[in-house]
């Protein structure tokens, strides 16, 4: 194994590149379809938007008085902005038969499942799980969102567990304050986070079990394109109907 490398001289970053498609024969990259591109501009541009307002917002709480009218007209720029952007993202959802029906489905999912998915979380699900048919299996998708815990070990010592966080940020952030609500609300995630505690995980790990069972129920409906449905399934749990396979 190539231990060293040199910005002028060495094609190690390169080489280990070829390797690894060589071995693992990866699916070559789509662009995604432009309806999905148009949700995943504006979901991100709203993120931005957000976040810019609160730094705003914080500055007008620290500003002298003689900034803080530059402050306060640029809050209400960005606010008018955001409900703008807000608007357009409802309104590319509705005029798309596509991503309106993915969306249903997302918001079918009750507070009682896990957690309840609104209308701005479920643009924001969509923008960033993309395809679902990219996926194999919902732990493919909690990695791919980061959500899969890191074991970290070495002989006799173990280490804490902790979320692996190699993934999209952009869908955690999306599940992470409807995974608190749930966690508050919700009897089962609250016996979870009981269970959880008594174990001695850490509070932002016992978060992202609650985000990665949302993120789990969220896939489900989405694979298999039926709306939630707790009744389904031998055990009478919340889970997702699934698709009779053809010629059943």
């Amino acid at each position: 194994m190539a231990r060293t490398k040199t910005d002028k001289a060495d094609k190690t970053d390169a080489l280990l590149i070829a390797r690894s498609c060589a071995l693992h024969r990866p699916q070559p990259w789509a662009p995604p379809a432009p309806e999905m591109g148009h949700l995943q501009a504006l979901v991100r541009r709203l993120k931005s938007l957000t976040e810019m307002r609160q730094m705003e917002h914080n500055r007008k709480d620290v500003s002298p008085e003689a900034v803080r009218a530059s402050v306060e007209a640029v809050l209400a720029v960005l606010d008018e902005q955001i409900a703008q952007t807000r608007q357009r993202i409802r309104d590319h959802i509705g005029t798309s038969p596509t991503l309106r029906g993915r969306r249903d489905l997302l918001t079918s999912i009750p507070a009682n499942a896990v957690g309840h998915i609104g209308e701005a979380t479920a643009a924001a699900l969509l923008a960033e799980i993309g395809d679902v048919s990219q996926f194999a299996g919902a732990r493919q998708v909690a990695a791919f969102a980061g959500l899969v815990p890191r074991v970290r070990q070495s002989g006799q010592w173990k280490g804490h567990v902790r979320l692996s966080k190699v993934g999209s940020g952009r869908l955690r952030h999306a599940l992470y304050f409807p995974a608190l609500a749930a966690l508050r609300s919700n009897p089962l995630l609250q016996a979870l986070r009981q269970r959880l505690l008594g174990a001695g995980k850490s509070k932002m790990l016992i978060v992202g079990a609650a985000m990665r069972k949302l993120l789990t129920l969220a896939f489900g409906v989405l694979k298999s394109g039926q709306p939630f449905d707790p009744n389904y399934g031998p055990s009478g749990g919340p889970k997702t109907r699934q698709p009779a396979a053809s010629g059943a």
